[in-house]
This record gives C-alpha cells, structure tokens and sequence, in this order.
C-alpha cells in the first residue's frame, strides 16, 4: 500500500507540474508579440493541459474513492500541490516565459523518453504520447532561446535577466522527493537526479549557440515545491483557476 500511496504522489505531482505551466502560458492568450506565435504557446498549454488530464485521470482511478480529475484539479488546496516552483512562477517578459518552457521541456523529455519504458503500462503509454508533443515544446522553445539571445542587444540582454530569475529554480527538477527516491529504490521510476547531466549538456548546446552565458551547476538551488512548500504566486494561480468551480459546485455547461 506504500508503493500505492507513493505513486499516486508521483502521478499528481506529473499533473500538477503541466497544469500549473498550462495555466501560466494560457496567460499569454491574445498578449502573444505576434499571432503565429500566440497560437503556439496556446497550444503547448493545450498539450500540458491534457498531459494533466492524463495523470489526473489516472491517479483518480488508482484512489478509487470517488475522485475525479476535476476533483484532482480544483478542490485541493495549495499545500496539496505538488509541482515544482519553477512553472509556478509569474510569467515575465516573453524572454522568460521562453526560457522557463526551455527549461521544463527539457526535463520533461528526458523524463518521458525514460517513463516509456516504465513497469507501469498506463505510464508508459501516458509518457510515450506527451513525449511526441514535449518534443516539439522542447525544439520550439529552444529555438525562441536562440533567436533572442543572439538577437539584438536588448533581446539578449533581457534573456540574461531572465536566466538569472529562473536559473535557481531548476535545481529542484533534479532533486528528488520523499516519494520519488522510495519509487526509484524500488526500480518503478528513473532516478531523475541521473538525468541532470543530459539536461546540462542540452542547455549549454542551446545557449553557446544563443551566445548566452552558462550559469553554473553549483548555484545554491529553491526547492520545496515537490513537497507541497509554495511561493505567494500559487495562491494566485489557484485562486483564478479554481474560482468557477468552488463557487458553482458540479456545474456543468
């Protein structure tokens, strides 16, 4: 019943990592620098919006206690959340929102490529389907870094600022829970602190050719969100994205 509890731990903080994202760049619905571009990023919280719903969907069904997705998504209060700090943070400039997708997307995929292989066939086939749409996130994204970085001077220097607002949040994508380090004892979840030198390797390729200089690996590192510890901008988040729910109980359009 331990592994059972810890999975579920792990399918919500899945969850709650693209929800939270999805939320943040569906922000950016008609505030896009152009059109084209608009669209994309609404799509992307499209596509983390339904990664969401898979893991909801599916953490519900292992619960088995009446829960649903929609139960997962908007009746849990903000200690519940286990996403990492990094995609609960406010958007920025174009910059950052850019760089934050870089940064998470490139976590993802690396996570993903390995949970298609895992013991869990639902996991598996949830992770081998976001891998397709985390693929185009990660290359759209890395693209945008480079454009801007070495773009022109103030583009580039907006992408410095934003490497250091964001770099010390993505240490904690590495550093694993409570619940993920007993999954990974138990050989049911890749050690994701292993895929931190990959994850390196893939932002350094991106910046040399951004001409954005590379933090170091050994900043000091925010953590805590795993866990449940938020910053202010959550409570925010929940409570726009809640709203409709918690005020009109099992409405349905």
């Amino acid at each position: 019943m331990q592994a059972k509890s810890e999975i579920l731990d792990f399918l919500v903080h899945c969850a709650d990592d693209t929800l939270i994202l999805g939320h943040r760049n569906s922000e950016w619905c008609g505030h896009g620098p152009i059109l084209e571009q608009d669209i994309a990023v609404t799509n992307i919280s499209l596509d983390l919006i339904g990664q969401a719903r898979n893991f909801y969907q599916y953490a519900a069904k292992l619960k088995a206690d009446g829960s649903t997705e929609d139960t997962l998504a908007y009746l849990r209060d903000n200690r519940a959340y286990k996403n990492c700090l990094l995609v609960e943070l406010p958007n920025g400039d174009w910059g950052e929102t850019i760089l934050r997708q870089f940064f998470f997307s490139a976590y993802q995929f690396l996570l993903y490529e390995q949970l298609t292989h895992n013991k869990d066939a639902t996991v598996a086939a949830i992770s081998s389907k976001a891998l397709k749409e985390v693929t185009y996130h990660l290359r759209w994204s890395g693209e945008w870094v480079i454009r801007l970085g070495d773009g022109t001077s103030e583009s580039h220097d907006r992408m410095k600022n934003a490497i250091d607002q964001l770099w010390p949040y993505t240490g904690e994508l590495f550093m694993p829970a409570v619940y993920e380090k007993n999954l990974i004892n138990a050989n049911l979840l890749p050690d994701v602190s292993k895929i931190k030198t990959k994850w390196f390797e893939k932002v350094q390729e991106v910046f040399a050719e951004a001409t954005l200089p590379m933090p170091s690996p050994d900043t000091w590192m925010h953590s805590g969100g795993k866990n449940g510890n938020h910053t202010e901008h959550l409570g925010y988040i929940l409570a726009e994205l809640q709203f409709l729910q918690r005020a009109y109980p099992n409405s349905n359009w």
